[in-house]
């Protein structure tokens, strides 16, 4: 009996995957974008984990079927880099999000196809101007996390019913 379980759940699981969307990300001219992390080293990684992020948004609300293809025009995060104080001997910048005028905006363009045919599509400027008044919802640690969150109820707004 166990096994019949785990097999249902299995075929689930399964089902569940196979009936997600697809999420196609661009980049275009990475190197124009205002604040994507930062320095040179620290931007490729940011990027990596916003296409990665959308992609894992669209397998979670997006029904089978319909693939949603972005352009990034622009990234600027939320907060800003300074360098450490010289007294601490640090060598890393450190960013500071404050919750004021420093709110993280992603400029894009999308469309979403359903079988092949255009649904919707749109340029956009992504962002949350009150991003830091939010509850902890993503780990405290994630140095991501105000454009995650942003992302994902933008995500929510344009593509899903239940928000």
């Amino acid at each position: 009996m166990h096994s019949i379980a785990i097999a249902a759940l299995l075929s689930f699981t399964a089902a569940a995957a196979s009936a997600a969307g697809v999420v196609n990300v661009t980049f275009v001219d990475p190197d124009k974008y205002f604040d994507a992390g930062k320095d040179q080293h620290n931007e490729p990684n940011n990027l990596a984990v916003i296409e990665q992020y959308l992609k894992d948004l669209g397998q979670r609300y997006l029904p089978d079927g319909q693939v949603l293809n972005i352009s990034v025009l622009g990234v600027d995060m939320a907060g800003y880099t300074r360098p450490p104080p010289a007294r601490r001997g640090g060598s890393y910048d450190v960013r500071i999000a404050r919750g004021g005028a420093d709110w993280p905006r992603i400029t894009l363009r999308y469309s979403l196809e359903f079988n092949g045919q255009p649904i919707k599509n749109g340029d956009e400027v992504v962002a949350d101007v009150f991003y830091g008044r939010h509850g902890p919802d993503y780990g405290i640690l994630d140095p991501l996390k105000f454009e995650k969150r942003m992302l994902e109820k933008w995500f929510r707004m344009r593509f899903t019913s239940d928000y």
